[in-house]
């Protein structure tokens, strides 16, 4: 989610850690600073906003020195500010830590440390940290660094500095990526390549729960009980440019890629002990108000709102609450019908599309509350909700969204259990098999990515079409729209969602044999209605792609191309199903040589009416 920059060598630290911030500005951020050992000790600089803003702040008051950490944040815990912006130190400033990723036993571990006398500073779930490695230092920085980690749940990529040992860097890894640059009498640390390239080709991939010691004399890398581990360096052949897209042809491809661990991400922290419910700590909605709870109405704009259909089968399911959906750009103009027991849910990516705000602001003059699905913290709509589910997604460049898409989802159904449960119409064996399931989904999302080779050839055979129809029913509705708007944002294709069922009531006329229907047609209660409306397409003459459930052996005898993908609960079965249908229309995008990252016409995040 953000950006780790470390430098120790003979060059000018600061210069090349914010170089190397630069070069990870793709990724997104809110704040960024730096950690030097001077002469005099570890000074810190950081700013919330833009790195220009931290350039200046260095201009006002230099840095100096040849070991130093930076980074750029992308909030999770605490608002994007300057106190709560890294490096963090401990209490007596003799020590700095920088961290990417989620520690979810922080307000455990927080507690305890205060208990023993610590001082906070922030309000991030990073700080416990530095602390921890400021309560087990005893003279020896790496040993200090692996009884911090030990103490720590969830995941992190880490760089720590001491004053007391000026001569080294110390870093570790548990699911969030770590890179050592080799140069000649220095060491690089990174999160990602782009921000060392410039000095180095030559690099060494931190594994999870490993360690590493960076001197100018050389790196040593250890596991959880330090023994030495032994390592080759990689040669880096990627362009710059490539780099920054970690080997991949556009960020688009990358986000598709990044969905296993941005998936996991969202559950990160979330699942109780026991399996049998969520904890989602949103401060502004408690028990009482949920079970007070007559009607949901979800707003949204775009992909988004494809996800908040989603959403509202999922709670209808789940719960005997009403749920509507509306885009956010019709919902204040048509009168809703909304009183203090309607609570109104938001779905964006960025927290600032302007007609989802509009639509916030309504709605709660009309005495609603607001619960919001948000990725970044700190956005409008973030500060302006009751509660606020974080999807912690990370950065997303593309313009047509992916892993925003799969991680709303994730976090619809963890409100939809949520909801449930305290209404008490989820029970806890129920609860348990559900969230056995998503913890489960990770590896198979990673197994529906495997299905690219099949897709990049059955988009081969399409690509000239000129339009097309996605179908699907239930739960997999909203997918049918989400997949046709993929293909139409990208590649320029006319393409249309529809229920299956409905293909008999007009849009039947336009099937022949040069119109492309592609049918979500995996595993559920309405899997024989499904069959059906294919067969209505086959007997029509429409080129029709399927995507089914591994072992099917229907969909092979009336689809021309089917995309097998693991089997899931219905319930769940869009966050699997969409990965092929986001991988077809990138590839047919791509034959067609359109600009995937940049489609004409569009904007990441809609800031106007």
């Amino acid at each position: 989610m953000c950006g780790i920059v470390g430098y120790i060598g003979h060059r000018d630290a600061c210069e090349v850690i914010m170089k190397g911030l630069c070069r990870l500005e793709y990724r997104g951020y809110d704040s960024a600073g730096i950690a030097m050992i001077e002469p005099g000790g570890i000074a810190v600089r950081k700013r919330e906003g833009k790195l220009s803003g931290l350039a200046e702040l260095l201009e006002e008051s230099p840095l100096r020195g040849h070991c130093g950490i930076g980074h750029t944040r992308w909030a999770t815990h605490g608002e994007p500010d300057t106190p709560n912006s890294h490096p963090h130190t401990d209490c007596s400033g003799h020590i700095a830590l920088v961290h990417n990723g989620i520690i979810e036993n922080y307000l455990s571990l927080r507690m305890a440390l205060i208990e023993e006398g610590h001082t906070f500073t922030s309000k991030t779930d990073s700080e416990v940290l530095v602390h921890l490695v400021e309560k087990y230092y005893q003279g020896n920085l790496l040993d200090a660094v692996k009884r911090a980690v030990a103490s720590a749940e969830g995941a992190y990529a880490i760089a720590v500095i001491s004053d007391r040992t000026p001569d080294e860097i110390v870093v570790a890894r548990k699911a969030s990526p770590l890179v050592i640059g080799v140069g000649e009498g220095e060491g690089f640390i990174a999160s990602d390549v782009p921000a060392i390239l410039e000095y180095t080709n030559r690099v060494l991939y931190l594994n999870d729960n490993e360690l590493a010691r960076v001197t100018r004399d050389g790196i040593a890398i250890y596991d959880l009980s330090l023994k030495p581990l032994a390592r080759e360096p990689v040669t880096i052949e990627w362009t710059l440019e490539q780099a920054e897209k970690g080997g991949y042809e556009t960020f688009m491809l990358k986000e598709i890629y990044e969905q296993p661990s941005s998936f996991q991400d969202v559950l990160r922290g979330r699942i109780l002990p026991g399996r049998d419910g969520v904890t989602l700590a949103m401060k502004g909605i408690d028990d009482a108000f949920i079970r007070s709870l007559e009607k949901v109405s979800i707003i949204s704009c775009g992909t988004a709102c494809y996800a908040g259909m989603g959403g509202r089968y999922l709670l209808e399911h789940f719960t005997d609450l009403a749920v509507e959906v509306d885009y956010s750009s019709e919902f204040r103009y048509r009168c809703p019908k909304l009183d203090r027991n309607t609570l109104v849910m938001t779905v964006s990516q960025s927290g600032e599309t302007a007609d989802t705000i509009a639509s916030l602001r309504m709605a709660r003059e009309k005495g609603c509350k607001i619960v919001s699905v948000v990725n970044v913290v700190g956005s409008t709509i973030d500060r302006e909700s009751d509660g606020v589910i974080h999807t912690h997604a990370g950065p997303e460049i593309g313009v047509a969204s992916t892993k925003a898409y799969t991680a709303q989802l994730g976090a619809l159904v963890l409100f939809a259990l949520h909801v449930g449960r305290v209404r008490g119409q989820v029970t806890p064996a129920d609860a348990r098999a559900i969230i056995e399931e998503l913890e489960s989904l990770p590896g198979k999302i990673d197994r529906a990515l495997a299905t690219e080779g099949a897709v990049r050839s059955i988009a081969q055979k399409h690509f000239r079409v000129k339009s097309a129809f996605y179908l699907g029913r239930g739960f997999n509705y909203p997918n049918a729209l989400e997949g046709a708007l993929k293909l139409k944002e990208i590649s320029y294709l006319h393409a249309e969602g529809y229920p299956a069922g409905e293909m008999k009531h007009g849009p039947n006329a336009l099937i022949d044999r040069d119109f492309l229907v592609v049918c979500i047609c995996t595993r559920s209660v309405r899997y024989d209605k499904m069959i059906s409306n294919i067969k209505e397409v086959e007997a029509r003459g429409g080129r029709i792609v399927a995507v089914g459930t591994e072992g099917d052996p229907n969909l092979k005898d009336i689809a021309g191309d089917v995309i097998y993908v693991p089997e899931t609960m219905e319930e769940l079965s869009p966050i699997v199903n969409v990965i092929p249908l986001q991988l077809f229309a990138y590839h047919i995008a791509r034959l067609r040589g359109c600009d995937i990252d940049k489609p004409r016409n569009l904007a990441k995040s809609v800031t106007v009416e």
